[in-house]
């Protein structure tokens, strides 16, 4: 058995230009208009390893080089919070109290585990964040990922339903009212920290940044070297290494963040299983889709969505995110066809040189 992990997890948006941050690039032009804020030339950057990929912090705004080491005290926070790779973590406690008892939790931690059921509810399922039995068995991008027997993927399945989750608002408690039930936000918490970063960015007069924790994308504000200039977005080939881009998008202030086949997988026997499940099956995945792009201005959305856009396949994903006319998607297939959201049609520019097409 061979087993491939990708250093930049789960997920991955390009933008590109001048600057190189991971996974992403900025291209911006030239200003006229003078900028209310003071801009760096060369942005103060930190680049760390946490939550088991890199993240790097960027600013442009002269004077706030101490928000990077802010920023990344939250990253630190809410990823022990979050994290199933280490015991003693409020989602560790929660799994470990299944079928027995409520947990209370914590108040920056309550919001994502009420967004989480509330996609959960929304997507009827195609997100469903008591996927947690199924995950810890295959466990791909961890030590020890394997394919598991058909008799443990079905003792398994019975403890994948959000429907079992029961929150308490007043309380701010959480129950899984089934003994064996895993909660696992792989799938949620780096849009919800991304977030989190950005508002403290802003409680600290931050005005132009970039937010990368592995491939979720937040562009703060516009870009450095335009009044109003919008940051250009380059949308990642699925198929070919980091930097090359199938086409862009113009966007200011908004979240980036992509659901794709190529960056976390487990090959067995010559398969490629992803890391994206079907909560119906137990298994991986495998339909025409090759990642699944969502635009939005909170990256909590755009990582949940990712992932129930692809579990909903191109014509019912798309019908779906067609529905949220304040959230974009771009749909690559494994044919090297490109499908865009209404909101998106006169605002992707297909690269030239790449050998993708337009599907609509």
């Amino acid at each position: 058995m061979a087993f491939k992990e990708s250093l930049a997890i789960m997920k991955k948006a390009l933008i590109w230009g001048s600057l190189t941050v991971a996974l992403l690039a900025v291209l911006s032009g030239c200003a006229k208009k003078p900028q209310k804020h003071t801009m760096v030339k060369n942005p103060y950057e930190k680049t760390e390893m946490v939550m088991g990929t890199v993240c790097t912090l960027s600013i442009y705004d002269k004077g706030k080089k101490s928000v990077i080491d802010k920023g990344f005290k939250e990253i630190h926070h809410m990823d022990d919070e979050s994290t199933l790779t280490r015991g003693g973590s409020q989602l560790d406690k929660i799994n470990a109290n299944a079928g027995i008892k409520p947990v209370k939790v914590p108040a920056d931690f309550y919001p994502m585990v009420q967004k989480a059921l509330d996609v959960s509810e929304n997507s009827e399922g195609s997100f469903d964040m008591a996927i947690g039995a199924v995950t810890n068995l295959w466990k791909i991008g961890l030590p020890g990922a394997r394919v598991p027997k058909q008799s443990e993927i079905d003792a398994a399945l019975p403890l994948v339903d959000y429907h079992d989750v029961q929150l308490n608002d007043k309380n701010r408690t959480v129950y899984l009212t089934k003994k064996g039930m895993r909660l696992d936000f792989g799938g949620i918490a780096k849009g919800y920290i991304a977030d989190q970063v950005k508002k403290v960015f802003k409680e600290n007069g931050v005005t132009s940044g970039i937010i990368n924790l592995g491939g979720n994308i937040i562009v703060m504000g516009n870009s450095p070297e335009g009044h109003n200039k919008p940051w250009q977005v380059g949308i990642q080939n699925p198929v070919k290494p980091r930097g090359d881009a199938v086409g862009t998008i113009k966007e200011s202030d908004m979240s980036i963040v992509t659901a794709g086949t190529y960056e976390q997988y487990l090959m067995s026997h010559g398969h490629k299983y992803i890391y994206l499940f079907d909560a119906k099956t137990g298994y991986p995945y495998e339909n025409n889709l090759a990642s699944v792009t969502i635009v939005s201005k909170k990256s909590i959305d755009g990582d949940a969505l990712s992932n129930a856009a692809f579990d909903k396949g191109l014509k019912d994903g798309l019908a779906y995110m067609n529905k949220k006319p304040k959230i974009q998607a771009i749909f690559i297939t494994n044919d090297k066809k490109i499908y865009v959201t209404d909101g998106l049609k006169t605002k992707f520019k297909l690269d030239k040189h790449t050998n993708y097409k337009m599907g609509n």
